[in-house]
């Protein structure tokens, strides 16, 4: 007994289309004229589920025309668009040429990816042959059908693509809430009630060099043959901070110090509670921040200020709101020095208001994180389910069937018949595809 839904057949991707391999072109390629066809070349040339070629080639091979659908077949094997006029075929793409409804086609490439690209073979550059994309099986739906299907995951689809604008939208969102506490925070909005009838007049104006110790990290000669492995003290380095184990805070280093070799080198240890972050070069431009955990040293890449006059979490959440770009220099290697950072104005409130200051912070932020980590997995979420939504289209599931339609079969048959047949005005192909 056949697990088909009722009127679908079971057929090959060549019994329902053509199916064109691209090939390099011979002669040169251009960039910046446009003169002859664009050539598509693979992955590179799909912008999301549109195509944007870069070359153009005036000795096209392999050509597709406008409506047919481009399967990328090498390296990133599955992306699929719509040719939206005639393309040059490079070798990383194939053209399909639809014989049924061609929009239902390339939802079935799109919800077949995963496996076509398990299909491919290579090792510099993986890649699908045409016998095995002409021998692609395929559960085929009666010709209505497919345009229900069609209708169904579209509707389905432009709901979750709204969802999805909206949550991309999110990160940013929250950078801008999130400086908005600190702003709040730092002039004295955030605790006005906690002050109660008490005025922000017990703040003081300082600098940063007034309320904390600034110091540049140290690479003395030498110190690469005194690091070992199990040496008691890290010493950080710029790329420390992006350690899946340091991204809240330096705890671990690869780079390792004994106390000898630490003393001998003249090495300063940092206190843990200190912020540190990149002092030289395009770091400077991530913007990162990373408390010291542990007692460590580090680099001369690495400037670290330790609290003097504030709490350690106060001038935590102070640097937060502090842009490190705006305060470097502006040559061709941007550096920022202690003359850059010391003068910084802050504004100190009480010691009792800087802890309720960082208390208040610091939850407003876990809120915020828990948000952007339930948006981030309702991100992922959407992308399952429109994959589900496919799948569950493919299987018969998504729309009802109609006994009174023609058997899928019969479909397939006309299409060979037609095929084998020229028609007046369609050429070798039979009846024109439609993409709608």
């Amino acid at each position: 007994m056949s697990d088909l839904p009722e009127g679908w057949a079971t057929t090959v991707l060549a019994s329902i289309a053509d199916i064109i391999m691209g090939q390099s072109p011979p002669g040169e390629f251009t960039n910046k004229e446009e003169r002859g066809l664009p050539l598509l070349g693979g992955a590179a040339d799909y912008e999301e589920e549109t195509l944007s070629a870069s070359r153009f080639t005036s000795t096209p091979t392999k050509v597709c025309e406008p409506g047919d659908i481009v399967l990328c077949i090498r390296a990133t094997i599955g992306k699929t668009a719509f040719a939206d006029r005639r393309y040059c075929l490079g070798r990383g793409v194939a053209g399909i040429r639809a014989h049924v409804q061609a929009t239902w086609l390339r939802h079935k490439l799109k919800e077949c990816a995963k496996q076509l690209d398990a299909a491919g073979v290579g090792t510099t550059f993986r890649q699908i042959d045409k016998r095995t994309l002409e021998s692609w099986p395929i559960s085929l739906p009666p010709l209505p059908e497919q345009g229900r299907i069609v209708a169904k995951i579209d509707s389905l689809s432009t709901k979750s693509g709204r969802a999805r604008d909206q949550l991309d939208h999110l990160p940013g969102l929250v950078e801008k809430y999130k400086q908005a506490v600190l702003a709040a925070a730092l002039s004295g909005q955030l605790t006005h009630e906690w002050r109660g009838h008490a005025s922000r007049a017990a703040w003081t104006n300082s600098t940063i060099g007034e309320v904390a110790t600034i110091a540049s990290g140290q690479t003395p000669k030498g110190i690469e043959a005194a690091l070992s492995a199990d040496g008691e003290f890290p010493w950080f380095k710029v790329s420390s901070m992006n350690e899946l184990e340091n991204l809240d805070g330096l705890r671990s280093s690869q780079f390792r110090l004994s106390r000898q070799n630490a003393r001998r080198l003249g090495l300063r240890l940092v206190t843990p509670g200190s912020i540190t972050f990149p002092k030289r070069g395009g770091a400077i431009a991530t913007n990162k921040k990373r408390r010291v955990l542990v007692e460590g040293a580090l680099d001369l890449n690495l400037m670290v200020l330790t609290a003097r006059a504030v709490t350690p979490n106060f001038l935590w959440w102070w640097m937060q709101g502090l842009d490190l770009a705006s305060i470097s220099n502006g040559s061709n290697v941007p550096q920022i020095n202690n003359g850059d950072i010391a003068p910084l104005s802050i504004e100190v409130p009480p010691t009792a208001e800087q802890e309720e200051i960082s208390r208040r912070v610091s939850a407003a932020f876990a809120w915020i994180d828990r948000l952007a980590s339930e948006a981030t997995s309702a991100r992922k979420l959407i992308d399952h389910l429109d994959q589900a939504v496919l799948a569950k289209a493919f299987r018969g599931e998504l729309v009802p069937q109609d006994p009174s339609e023609e058997h899928a079969s019969v479909l397939v048959e006309r299409i060979r018949v037609e095929r084998a047949t020229p028609q007046r005005g369609t050429g070798a192909r039979g009846r024109p595809r439609k993409r709608g």
